[in-house]
């Protein structure tokens, strides 16, 4: 299911990065070719996380410590295709690096909705289920967790087509310093810039607006829905377990019987298999539940878009009242009129006014930075609107995205409760024969 999750929606926009550039010539060149259109990498490559490994090391700090690397193997589609079966290429990676991948992503294409790494520790979990990160089933879904997210990366229009990504499939010794060369960490937003220009922008963008509220209902919703199948899975485990009591306590029957005793002890391996099964069942429920945590971490991907508009809204904002400030001076000063309160304006007044000398080169000066403020705000604006336009584009394909896969997902997720309920009623139909023959 994890491919075709990956693949939903995929085809809608294109925006094509070049890492080669600097920062600031990528984006622009991103800006450029906004709504050409990309390749999908995976119609020319298939990728997987084929397995995990847990090795030993020295750290930074040069102190031992226990961690998981995953074997990401690569190979083209056309030798697939044609039957040649050619040895994968393939090299490992560690959690941390999926990560860099990710942040860098995040600051290179701030209009795009990011897909999610799966969780780094286990969250919403039932008592029996280990929250340990070293814990073999939870290591297992996080490779599942991870190889989805390659491959929703793969089939973005716009992220299959960074060279950055690219090498990090293919180069395993070079990649970080690549992607540290890019100079993508000065480019990053703080969270303090971020929050200032949230409650600051006067015109937000009442469609962005809604989105971001939008992604914390969505997050609050999933949070609620996880909360819920951890405690029915705490529940529905108990009550499985008490049925292996059954079992038990017919073998004991059957050992005091002599006609019923054949009956009484079959019915007890059914209970037995019966209470045993629901390991298998609450295994395979972790995995729809997973597909809920990926888009419980969406939304926040969702949120980050919305708040790189405020910001980028808030630059265009203080730019334009700026200028118009500049402006204001410029007229005050050709005009000698001061029509607002000001400490210059009051200096002026009691200590004489400035000689046409200087004021000349006062006009001089504010001409200059009204210039550069007018080119500063043009430039403003363009950034501003093909944000917008890239980031709504990206929003309404990442929108199609989610309903096809949650909609697929809580489906399936309603067919295995059907089966499970199905296989109790044959448990129980094959103990009803076993009773009448007794």
């Amino acid at each position: 299911m994890e491919r075709t999750m990956a693949d939903s929606g995929s085809e809608d926009i294109a925006v094509i990065g070049n890492t080669d550039l600097t920062p600031s010539e990528s984006q622009n060149n991103v800006r450029n070719t906004m709504f050409e259109k990309g390749t999908n990498l995976l119609k020319r490559m298939e990728i997987s996380v084929a397995e995990a490994e847990k090795r030993t090391g020295k750290n930074a700090v040069n102190m031992q410590e226990t961690y998981t690397v995953y074997l990401i193997e690569t190979r083209p589609v056309d030798a697939v295709q044609e039957a040649t079966s050619p040895v994968p290429d393939s090299l490992w990676r560690r959690y941390s690096e999926f990560e860099l991948l990710r942040n860098y992503l995040l600051v290179t294409y701030p209009y795009v909705v990011v897909p999610p790494l799966p969780e780094k520790r286990a969250e919403f979990v039932w008592h029996k289920l280990s929250a340990d990160n070293m814990d073999p089933d939870f290591v297992e879904r996080r490779r599942v967790g991870l190889e989805n997210f390659l491959l929703r990366v793969a089939s973005h229009p716009a992220l299959s087509n960074d060279k950055i990504f690219r090498s990090f499939l293919t180069e395993e010794k070079v990649w970080k310093e690549t992607v540290f060369e890019t100079g993508f960490q000065a480019k990053a937003d703080s969270r303090i810039k971020a929050l200032n220009a949230t409650f600051r922008v006067k015109n937000p963008d009442k469609r962005f607006a809604e989105m971001k509220h939008y992604g914390d209902e969505l997050q609050s919703v999933i949070s609620q829905l996880l909360r819920v199948r951890a405690r029915a899975a705490d529940r529905l485990y108990g009550v499985y377990k008490v049925h292996g009591n059954y079992g038990r306590v017919f073998s004991e029957w059957s050992a005091i019987e002599k006609e019923m005793g054949d009956g009484l002890q079959s019915a007890g391996h059914h209970m037995d298999a019966y209470a045993a099964s629901i390991d298998d069942i609450l295994e395979e429920e972790e995995h729809y539940a997973d597909q809920l945590k990926e888009y419980l971490f969406y939304a926040d991907a969702l949120r980050a878009v919305c708040r790189k508009h405020e910001l980028t809204q808030y630059e265009l904002e203080t730019a334009a009242q700026d200028l118009c400030s500049k402006k204001q001076q410029q007229e005050e000063l050709a005009t000698g009129t001061v029509r607002t309160f000001s400490l210059k304006g009051m200096t002026s007044k009691l200590f004489g006014q400035e000689t046409p000398e200087q004021r000349e080169a006062k006009l001089k000066m504010l001409e200059a930075q009204i210039e550069e403020g007018e080119e500063l705000v043009k430039e403003r604006n363009v950034e501003s609107g093909e944000f917008v336009k890239g980031a709504w584009a990206d929003i309404e394909r990442f929108k199609e995205q989610k309903d096809h896969d949650l909609r697929e997902a809580l489906i399936n997720y309603a067919i295995m409760q059907i089966s499970m309920c199905k296989k109790g009623i044959q448990v129980w139909n094959n103990a009803k024969e076993c009773f009448s023959k007794m």
